[in-house]
Order: C-alpha cells, then sequence, then structure tokens
C-alpha cells in the first residue's frame, strides 16, 4: 500500500523538512510514501475563507482518484492510539488499498463535500497545532504504526 500525506499550505521550514525526510527515510523499508503540498495559486489568494475552502476543495477532489482511500485529519475526527493506528493500516492493507492518503486541510477546514468524500476521520490531538508541525507529527505516526506493524523496538507500549 502506498502512503501519500496531502497537505494544503505552503512549503516546509527547513526543520520541519527534515524532521519529514527523518520519518520517511525510516518509513521506507516498509512502505512506499511521499508528501504531496496542495497550494494554491497566489492570485487565487482570498481572505474569504469560504471561497478559500472551495478553491482548496476543487483541488483535493480533482486530484482524488478512485483506488485511494482518503483518511480526514480533523480536531473533531476519532482520535485513535498508536496501537489502534495500526491495527486501521493493516485493516486497509488486507483489504487490499492501493493507496493511503491521509489529508491535512487548510486553515479553515474543509468543505462538506470533501469530508463526505473521506472513507474516515482521524484526530491527532484535541490540541491544534501548525499545519507543517501536523504533517511532522503524523510522518511520525505513520512511522510508529508500521514499526508496531513490524514488531520494531521503536513503540513501547
Amino acid at each position: 500500500m502506498h502512503i501519500e500525506i496531502w497537505s494544503v499550505g505552503k512549503d516546509n521550514e527547513a526543520f520541519i523538512a527534515d524532521g519529514i525526510a527523518h520519518y520517511f527515510k525510516k518509513i521506507k523499508p516498509y512502505n512506499s510514501i511521499e508528501l504531496v503540498l496542495l497550494q494554491t495559486p497566489k492570485k487565487a489568494a482570498t481572505t474569504d475563507t469560504e471561497k478559500a475552502k472551495l478553491q482548496e476543495e476543487e483541488m483535493i477532489l480533482k486530484r482524488l482518484q478512485p483506488q485511494h482511500y482518503l483518511v480526514l485529519l480533523d480536531e473533531r475526527g476519532k482520535m485513535l492510539a498508536s496501537p489502534q493506528w495500526a491495527q486501521q493500516m493493516q485493516q486497509m492493507m488486507n483489504q487490499g488499498v492501493k493507496t493511503l492518503v491521509l489529508l491535512i486541510g487548510g486553515a479553515y477546514g474543509v468543505t462538506d463535500k470533501v469530508r463526505q468524500e473521506a472513507k474516515q476521520v482521524w484526530s491527532l490531538s484535541a490540541l491544534v497545532f501548525p499545519h507543517q508541525m501536523v504533517r511532522l507529527l503524523l510522518a511520525e505516526q505513520v512511522y510508529r504504526a508500521l514499526s508496531i506493524l513490524n514488531n520494531s523496538p521503536y513503540h513501547h507500549s
């Protein structure tokens, strides 16, 4: 199963990019993974939150393919412990999911249409984090889940 982390927003700061690269390198022996940044064109930038969400919706839905299994990350989503993340990922692999897409929406969230496309909605925390930080946290949690599934000593329960 290929994993894609989709994130609406700007490029990563160097320290975030380094952290993501660190975890992606650790993930590679287990799974293929990539980060996809969805950036709205500068000329399309707006302060109208609904218009911004609709622009982001268009980018997301245009990229979404039938073989994608979309999981939306949202502060109001279901909170899972790391072993539960691992179980969920194992179930997806067992079901033959080709591509797992973990979506980090824009600053104002996602539209109802995007939310309806998601097969699941997960939360990393009740806390709110900057989007770039979520990318790094998500990379670490993917590595943690895969290390659990592969009996690596990384996760201590």
